[in-house]
């Protein structure tokens, strides 16, 4: 028996399956498909604001990832088990999460906090490139409402706290910095 394949480059195999990949392939894999999320999201976007406008897609973007997210949720909290209400629970859905692979989010636990960083953000990058000015919205009134549902499936008293938002001073600089504070009502 051959060992643990890192590719599918060899010969058909008729009983493949992704369990005979090895841990490099599986997570190569994991990344693509990583990758290919954020790109359907991106191309569905444009797509309908190209035959729409924007304020439908916008619409739309938010009417998809509300529902998108609550399945991502569930998935992400059966598969892995993280369970919990605080936001070690959040952080353990960043890391598994195939939608922030693409992004690769610094994590920084504190005392009943945890402190998001975006350094990368390709989202980002694609609009400053095109220069409408969309990631106001996006980055400013989107993802607050989507970071909040991801703190509200872990504990609803949970809040969101954006530290850093574009627009940014130069390309070198964070794309965005969230706080996550546990169970408060501040």
């Amino acid at each position: 028996m051959k060992g643990p394949l890192f590719d599918y480059s060899g010969d058909f195999d008729p009983s493949f399956d992704h369990g005979k990949l090895s841990q490099d392939g599986l997570v190569g894999l994991l990344a693509a498909y990583s990758y290919y999320i954020r790109k359907l999201d991106g191309y569905w976007y444009l797509s309908v604001m190209e035959k729409c406008g924007n304020d439908v897609a916008y619409d739309r973007d938010i009417d998809v990832w509300n529902k998108l997210m609550k399945f991502e949720f569930k998935v992400a909290s059966e598969v892995m088990n993280i369970r919990g209400d605080g936001v070690d629970s959040v952080a353990k859905y960043f890391q598994v999460s195939p939608w922030f692979w693409t992004f690769k989010p610094r994590l920084e636990l504190k005392k009943g906090r945890l402190e998001v960083t975006f350094e990368k953000c390709p989202t980002l990058q694609s609009l400053e490139k095109e220069g409408s000015g969309r990631e106001a919205q996006i980055c400013g009134e989107m993802e607050p409402e989507l970071f909040q549902s991801i703190a509200h499936h872990f504990n609803t008293k949970m809040k969101v706290i954006a530290l850093k938002l574009p627009p940014r001073k130069s390309a070198d600089d964070v794309c965005c910095r969230w706080e996550f504070r546990a169970g408060v009502n501040k």
